[in-house]
């Protein structure tokens, strides 16, 4: 969330210039120089603030030449998404890979696959079970292609609220999960390179900053 990556940000701010403080007279670095590195600090992150809303730092990684590793894996988690919830019939909005396509979108995130909400809130035990399917559908495409899974947390908060909303208790929701997630590893196997040729396609046409639009 951006109010969550701007205080780390801030503190790590914080920390550089407490630290320069300390360390910079004795290396003979004058209170000038330390207090323009403050002001630099200070000024790149309210720029960061109110221009990338606190992501500036993930649209520079992303656009330097390791970036587009690091979108890659993005591309793998939200392709996932997209190919179950295809397969479930499950209506995808649209999906977004990278920092400045979400920033574009207005979106707090470094990628997303938005879906049609639930028509209710307490959904029936087979809807529960296609959006288990679909929602770990990233973290377990992470895994086949990437080797782990680094992403997925907003997906697990919502899988938990929909059973909870739905009012199961905590075993069933849990064996039900686990049910999904076999399901959906055998079915990513199965489809790997459908899996591989997605993920090519949303990584070319992710945006990064001093690039061409695809």
């Amino acid at each position: 969330m951006p109010g969550s990556l701007g205080a780390r940000n801030a503190g790590l701010a914080v920390a550089l210039v407490s630290l320069l403080a300390v360390i910079g007279p004795p290396l003979g670095l004058s209170p000038w120089a330390i207090t323009l590195v403050a002001f630099l600090a200070l000024g790149g992150l309210t720029l960061d603030a109110a221009r990338f809303g606190g992501r500036g730092g993930h649209l520079l990684a992303e656009a330097l030449p390791g970036g587009r590793s690091r979108l890659r894996r993005i591309a793998v988690h939200e392709a996932g998404h997209a190919l179950v919830a295809a397969e479930e019939q499950l209506p995808v909005q649209r999906v977004l890979v990278g920092s400045l396509a979400c920033l574009r979108a207005g979106v707090a995130s470094g990628g997303c696959t938005e879906f049609e909400p639930p028509p209710h809130v307490r959904l029936p035990a087979e809807d529960l079970r296609r959006w288990s399917r679909v929602l770990q559908a990233g973290m377990l495409a992470e895994q086949l292609l990437c080797g782990d899974s680094i992403g997925g947390a907003d997906d697990r908060a919502l899988l938990g609220r929909l059973w909870g909303l739905s009012g199961h208790d905590v075993d069933t929701a849990q064996r039900e999960q686990r049910r999904a997630r076999r399901e959906v590893e055998q079915w990513l196997r199965g489809h790997r390179a459908e899996l591989e040729a997605e993920s090519e396609r949303l990584l070319a046409a992710a945006p990064r900053l001093g690039h061409p639009a695809p």
